[in-house]
């Protein structure tokens, strides 16, 4: 049966029967559409289900009996190393792979040293120059203390906007 039908035959909604298959996580088949597919056996856990829902039993205490057995999974063992390779070939194979993997880890460091050194070679190279220019404007303005002065009597100050009456103001042209 579909769930339509089984959920005519419990006298209960679609929703009604996929929301309890889903939180209470039921085993139940499906079709090639991926629609569900009752058994009798399905319909018999739904009408149980329904039944202890009816008796006033909390959804979150409701008990589902088991229908099937759990899937049993065929374990295949993995293969058996071909006997030409032995324990000591294989753990030199290791050794010798750990070695490059530690030297190409030693040459990156390296490069990122050397990087960050030139880098900071540059800006310490920039901290002099920015200094020096420093000290020749401190020489300057020794010299010369009012000429880089500034000045602001010149300026005039903004005049003050005279206020006009709010009849003035609307029927000014």
């Amino acid at each position: 049966m579909n769930t339509s039908q089984v959920a005519k035959l419990l006298g209960v909604s679609p929703k009604t029967i996929q929301r309890w298959v889903k939180q209470l996580n039921l085993q139940m088949e499906r079709n090639e559409l991926g629609h569900y597919f009752f058994t009798d056996e399905d319909i018999n856990t739904l009408r149980d289900i329904k039944d202890q829902l009816n008796q006033g039993i909390l959804f979150q205490e409701v008990k589902v009996t088991e229908k099937k057995p759990p899937r049993k999974a065929v374990v295949k063992t993995a293969e058996a190393p071909p006997a030409d390779l032995n324990y000591e070939e294989i753990m030199q194979k290791l050794k010798a792979l750990d070695q490059k993997i530690s030297s190409k880890a030693d040459s990156v460091v390296s490069y990122q040293l050397l990087q960050h050194r030139r880098e900071i070679e540059e800006l310490n190279s920039r901290i002099e120059e920015l200094e020096a220019k420093v000290q020749t404007l401190e020489k300057q303005k020794e010299k010369h203390p009012m000429e880089h002065a500034l000045v602001f009597d010149h300026v005039k100050p903004p005049k003050k906007q005279k206020r006009r009456s709010l009849i003035s103001s609307l029927f000014s042209f």
